[in-house]
Parts: C-alpha cells; sequence; structure tokens
C-alpha cells in the first residue's frame, strides 16, 4: 500500500497539533504545531514526491499560516464531509483511493480512513479512529505522529537507509505486509 502513496492527507487538531487551543483574552486562537512534523511534509516532497494537503473542520488563522509556511498542496479547511473532499480531491489530480494515505485522529476521520489506501492513527487517538487506522502511531498527536508516519511512508518508498530511523518506528514493527 505505501508503495503506491502520490498525496498524504491529514486532519489538524489532535494530529498535526495535540488537540488544545490557547485562547487569547482578544478570542485569538493560537495553536502549538511540531517542527518535526513540517520536515516530515518537506522530506515527502523533496525524496519521494509525496506531497500533503489538510482536510480539517478546523479553518482557524493558525492552521492557514502554518499550512502556508509549509507549502502545503492541497488545503481544505472548514470542512464537514471530509468524505466529500476526498472526492473532490481524487476528482481534480485523477487519483484513485490507493493512491492516497490519510492521518485522522477522531470520528469524523473514520469514513475517509476506510477509503484511503493507507491509513494511520496518532497513539492518542479516539478509539472509533484507532480501530479504523491500518498503522497506529507510536507518537501522540502534535508530539510526532505525523512525522512517524511520513517517515514509515518514507522508509517503503525509497528506501529504509534514507529514511531517519525506520527501525525504531512502531509502524514498521507492526505493519508489516498490510503496508
Amino acid at each position: 500500500m505505501a508503495r503506491r502513496i502520490l498525496l498524504l492527507l491529514t486532519d489538524s487538531d489532535g494530529v498535526l497539533t495535540d488537540g488544545g487551543v490557547y485562547c487569547s483574552p482578544r478570542g485569538e486562537e493560537l495553536k502549538r504545531f511540531n517542527v518535526r512534523d513540517g520536515m516530515g511534509i518537506e522530506r515527502l516532497r523533496r525524496l519521494a514526491g509525496v506531497e500533503t494537503g489538510i482536510v480539517s473542520r478546523d479553518a482557524s488563522l493558525a492552521l492557514r499560516a502554518r499550512a502556508s509556511k509549509l507549502g502545503i498542496s492541497e488545503l481544505h479547511l472548514g470542512i464537514a464531509d471530509k468524505s466529500a473532499a476526498l472526492d473532490d480531491i481524487m476528482r481534480r489530480r485523477g487519483l484513485s483511493p490507493e493512491q492516497i494515505a490519510f492521518i485522522g485522529d477522531d470520528v469524523n476521520d473514520v469514513a475517509v480512513m476506510r477509503r484511503v489506501g493507507l491509513s494511520a492513527c496518532p497513539a492518542d487517538g479516539m478509539p472509533a479512529a484507532r480501530e479504523a487506522a491500518v498503522l497506529l502511531c507510536h507518537y501522540n498527536g502534535g508530539q510526532g505522529a505525523f512525522r512517524e508516519f511520513a517517515e514509515f511512508i518514507l522508509a517503503v518508498q525509497i528506501g529504509a537507509d534514507k529514511s531517519v530511523e525506520p527501525e525504531n518506528s512502531a509502524l514498521s514493527l507492526w505493519a508489516g505486509e498490510r503496508a
């Protein structure tokens, strides 16, 4: 499955962030992103030609700024029906579900997780998302889960010797032939 991936989609809150939101007295939302996940996005693009996208219910300015900085090629924010967004992405890009991976952490991600070629869930994801995932990350959301999934895909596509530490990844240890 991982060999065919051309696009890695992700949820935001609970995957790229720890799910927490900081609110200023003026109502401004701030979120904490992990820079290692950002490096995973860059490495996917540079080493394997795998593009990334965000499909999220969140439409915050903080998320828009982070996506812009990382050069995210697909940005779908404020999305209630993530499965419809997936249909749109596949139609426009001419991709099949088998060419897309998705990492999500909650019930609103499950439909997409079941449709794509490869899915993952952070270690602290909700039970429904954990059950729907093909791969369960060792790391929590906002603490490297996205990077772990990205490195797993890289290890499969370009070889373990070019990936950071696939032999230590919980994904590579139990995914086996399913990936």
